[in-house]
């Protein structure tokens, strides 16, 4: 029987398109190659390859997602490897035990499109799941030297709304406030931009006040929508 890593690889190959591999290669600007494979078919196939995937423990899902990340040769399979992060039965596994796999794939992966997914939707389920261990972690990742684990630190409560810890938010922000990576700067303008939604009078104090510390980009993107 054919391992999950062949079957996705499989799958994928057999829904792409070749032709537009190479322009979404230099889109992404990716040292890894596509297959051709857009959104919509590749989570199709990822639904259907995975649908009767049941995990006893933690330690079998977390096998298989890095088994089908580490093996990757296009970049549609990394992609697979997120969307497996996802499905609903590894949903009780979202807890702190599954960081070191999260930040293998952020650090590995050293690109927006693999670390927006992951901050955005599995960091913050876990925040959700264990929030004063993991709040504790994210902070030491908001001053790490990988500019990838300070942006998913950042990105982290993208998706909070009003349950949103805004001295949380902003502790995440306060070493970023000074860096020149437009990757940082981008995401603080994210972050801010999201909570406006919420609570804009709160977002526009907070960009005056921190007026001379902001990037134009950051302000630019935190007052969007304002």
């Amino acid at each position: 029987m054919s391992s999950l890593a062949d079957q996705i690889h499989g799958r994928l190959a057999a829904v792409a398109d070749p032709a537009r591999a190479p322009g979404m290669q230099a889109y992404m600007k990716s040292a890894m190659p596509y297959l051709g494979v857009s959104t919509v078919p590749l989570r199709k196939v990822c639904s259907e390859v995975f649908a009767e995937l049941r995990y006893a423990d933690t330690g079998a899902w977390q096998h298989d997602v890095l088994a089908i990340w580490r093996g990757a040769r296009f970049r549609e399979e990394r992609y697979a490897a997120i969307e497996l992060t996802g499905v609903r039965a590894a949903k009780q596994f979202q807890r702190l035990d599954a960081l070191d796999m999260y930040e293998e794939m952020i650090v590995a992966g050293a690109w927006w499109d693999y670390i927006d997914a992951i901050a955005t939707q599995r960091l913050w389920e876990i925040l959700r799941n264990d929030p004063a261990d993991m709040k504790q972690r994210m902070l030491a990742w908001s001053v790490d030297d990988n500019l990838w684990k300070r942006r998913s630190a950042i990105l982290c409560q993208i998706k909070a709304k009003a349950a949103t810890d805004l001295d949380f938010l902003y502790a995440c922000i306060e070493p970023s406030l000074g860096s020149k990576e437009f990757f940082l700067r981008k995401a603080i303008g994210w972050a801010l931009r999201q909570y406006a939604w919420t609570d804009p009078a709160e977002v526009s104090r907070y960009v005056a006040a921190n007026a001379e510390r902001l990037s134009a980009l950051s302000t630019r993107e935190a007052l969007k929508n304002l």
